[in-house]
Formats: structure tokens, sequence, C-alpha cells
């Protein structure tokens, strides 16, 4: 990986500006550097929401997400707005209560029970965050394992680590029981 753009989207309350922040944070424990930032309607609950983080190898001159390698969508809203203009190159992970739009290549599309796991799974919908961390980590390679731990823990609330922790190896697990099926 020499630069790689990455742009998260869903509803306010999904926890997607935390995603981008541990992912950042885990890049940076593990020797990367990243510019991490985030935009969202002005409600503060159900609102759209997109954060964007950049990581690369080498330091990063211009910080803004222009042409992302990565898309992850937890809202048909969020999907319908920002899958549009993607990349060819760029791979989309969505939630598997979502509709591919059209203009995604089918190829470069991954779909997984986010929403469904942190509720079901996990025991609590808030941690649908840390479960796309876990996937997204698991597709992209961004950090060591222990490096995504260590920023889960520093960006959870006190008193939700353990559960956090088991999101997070949630999705770690969807997406290596989809590599291995």
């Amino acid at each position: 990986m020499s630069r790689m753009e990455i742009r998260l989207a869903g509803s306010g309350g999904q926890g997607v500006i935390l995603a981008s922040v541990i992912l950042a944070e885990a890049a940076v424990i593990a020797g990367k550097y990243t510019a991490q930032s985030q935009s969202y309607g002005p409600e503060a609950r159900g609102g759209a929401c997109k954060a964007e983080t950049l990581i690369s190898d080498a330091p990063i001159g211009f910080t803004k997400v222009r042409h992302p390698d990565f898309l992850m969508a937890l809202t048909q809203k969020s999907l319908d707005k920002y899958g549009k203009d993607v990349p060819e190159r760029c791979l989309v992970l969505m939630d598997d209560s979502l509709t591919a739009i059209p203009e995604l290549d089918p190829e470069k599309t991954v779909r997984y029970p986010i929403l469904k796991t942190a509720a079901e799974k996990v025991g609590r919908i808030q941690t649908a965050n840390v479960v796309a961390v876990g996937c997204i980590n698991s597709l992209l390679h961004l950090a060591d394992h222990e490096s995504i731990r260590k920023a889960v823990l520093m960006h959870v609330p006190a008193g939700t680590e353990e559960i956090n922790l088991k999101a997070l190896e949630a999705g770690i697990e969807l997406v290596n029981k989809a590599e291995h099926a």
C-alpha cells in the first residue's frame, strides 16, 4: 500500500465517524501516515454522515479523498449518494440489507451482514461501526491485529471495551468465513 483513500458513509448515530477515527488511529499505531475528516448533516442522529481517512506509507500532502479506493455504506441513502461516482478500482463494502446500485461493479462489491451481526451476534446494534472496522481491516490489511485492537480500546467509551472487542472479532470473522467459503 502506498496510499489508500477510504470513505465511510451512513447516517448520524451509526458511529461512522468513530469507525474512521479508529482506522486512522490503528494506522498511526502501525507506523503509517494518516489524515482523517468527517462531515454530517445538521441532524445529530439520522442525517447523512460521511467520514474519510487517508492512509499512506509516505507523508500526506493533499488531505482530501478525491478518488476513493474503498467505500463502505451502511444505509441505502449513503450507497445511492456515494456509490455512483466511485472509480472502477474502488472496492465497495455494503451492509447486506442494502440494494446494490447499477453503477457498481459486482466484482468490486462485497456484502456482509454488519448491522445484523451487531444486533444478533454481538448483542448491541450500536457496535455495528466496530463490526465494520473488523471487516474493513480484514479486507484492506491496514494495520496488524494488535494495532486495530489498541485503536478500538483507545476510542470506545469506558465500560464497553469487552463488547467492542467482541464486535471487532465478529467483523473479522465475517470476512474470514467469506474468504474460506
